[in-house]
């Protein structure tokens, strides 16, 4: 909105207001409000949740300092959703697409994620939302963008090209026209651009349709799968919150590179117009999960629960799938895929041995992940995992996680020069 007024204003020679047409200052000004949101409505919104007694029900399962939670407020997630889409409505273009479709993908999954908190605190069922709701609610959002992605005119790129002398690259040019397209930026290859149309060549003429309908399958998947991952990873005071500070920080350059031809030319990654605008908005996702982080470090002051949880997983998934980096996601959000893969690995293992054996054993002394730095190791918990056999404190093994996300986060973006 803010835009507008001084798009407007500049037309009239107002001093300063051409500092609004600049992405990177609306992106500095976006940062700076949804910090300031962040911190000083999260006391009030802290206060008014304990005042309705919104707390967390903790169950008895053998981790330090477990049952100290008890009763600490949730439903916090509410402060990450207002601290962005505040700085975003004021700080961006909001005729832009891909501001749309980041802006609705925040209301719908904090919807769904608040949806669930309420049944667990109003209605006390500990279990939430039926897993299938759950599911059909994030499915719904990955056919949404999908379809959006397909259909608007405004969603297209301009594919990079190298030009090579003796097999050395000695420029990326970039496509005069600007063309709808189903490639997507994969690391490790060449040209660093794969097509899902390749994966469709049985279709014949219907190729291209086909390609469509596996992009948007896999949009789907991404969206499940990451919304679930960051889930799984809210389990310690400031470790999703952290995290996904982190990947947002990687997300805002990579849309940042991918709306410069001069940036994109040297990670030799498509160009897409209108990305830019995405940076506003990274902007804002950065600012209101370190703000958030005010309140929810260790000890916290309050639980991101649900409606924060699978808002921050949903975000980035349609972030990284706008930039076309959704197959960087594996190494971008490792601590998210590892996370899932911990509970996966341990619910499978479980059944196995309890059909074989007639008794459950575990892999992991607890999953998520997380959670078996905090169990003490016990002979007779049966897990093939019992180091460490001393209890990791809470706040290290979140600093700990925080700097392996660094590390990806560096890796994601390293690795586009890796061919």
């Amino acid at each position: 909105m803010l835009y507008y007024l001084f798009n407007y204003l500049d037309q009239l020679d107002f001093p300063g207001a051409g500092m609004f047409k600049y992405v990177s200052f609306r992106s500095g000004l976006a940062l700076i409000l949804s910090l300031f949101i962040s911190t000083a409505i999260g006391r009030r919104i802290i206060d008014k949740l304990q005042m309705l007694q919104i707390g967390e029900t903790v169950r008895e399962l053998g981790l330090e300092g477990q049952m100290s939670k008890k009763g600490t407020p949730t439903m916090g997630g509410i402060i990450i959703i207002i601290a962005i889409l505040i700085p975003t409505l004021l700080c961006a273009k909001l005729n832009n697409i891909y501001v749309i479709l980041m802006l609705v993908t925040t209301v719908w999954l904090g919807a769904l994620g608040f949806a669930d908190d309420y049944i667990k605190v109003f209605k006390k069922n500990k279990e939430g939302m039926h897993g299938r709701f759950k599911i059909v609610g994030q499915v719904g959002l990955g056919l949404i963008v999908g379809l959006v992605l397909f259909m608007s005119p405004d969603v297209v790129i301009k594919e990079n090209m190298e030009v090579r002398h003796d097999n050395v690259i000695e420029e990326v040019r970039y496509h005069a026209v600007e063309t709808k397209s189903t490639k997507t930026t994969i690391p490790f290859l060449k040209n660093n651009n794969f097509d899902y149309a390749n994966l469709v060549n049985w279709a014949g003429d219907y190729k291209e349709e086909a390609a469509w309908l596996v992009f948007v399958l896999m949009v789907i998947f991404v969206v499940t799968a990451v919304s679930n991952g960051a889930n799984m990873t809210d389990g310690l005071d400031g470790l999703a919150a952290g995290t996904s500070a982190i990947i947002g920080v990687a997300l805002g350059i990579l849309a940042y590179m991918s709306s410069h031809f001069e940036f994109a030319s040297f990670l030799n990654i498509m160009f897409i117009p209108g990305a830019e605008e995405l940076v506003v908005y990274a902007a804002a996702f950065i600012g209101a999960t370190v703000g958030f982080l005010w309140y929810n470090s260790y000890p916290a002051q309050v639980f991101m629960g649900d409606t924060g949880s699978l808002t921050l997983g949903g975000i980035i998934a349609v972030f990284a799938i706008i930039i076309r980096k959704e197959l960087l996601i594996p190494i971008l959000c490792g601590i998210f895929l590892v996370e899932n893969i911990s509970v996966m690995l341990q619910v499978a293992y479980f059944k196995y041995t309890k059909k074989k054996y007639g008794e459950g054993r575990r892999i992991f002394k607890m999953a998520p992940l997380h959670h078996h730095f905090q169990k003490p190791g016990n002979a007779g918990i049966q897990a093939l995992i019992q180091k460490p056999f001393n209890v990791v404190p809470e706040s290290k093994i979140v600093v700990r996680f925080w700097l392996i996300g660094i590390i990806l986060a560096v890796m994601t973006i390293v690795t586009l020069k890796m061919r």
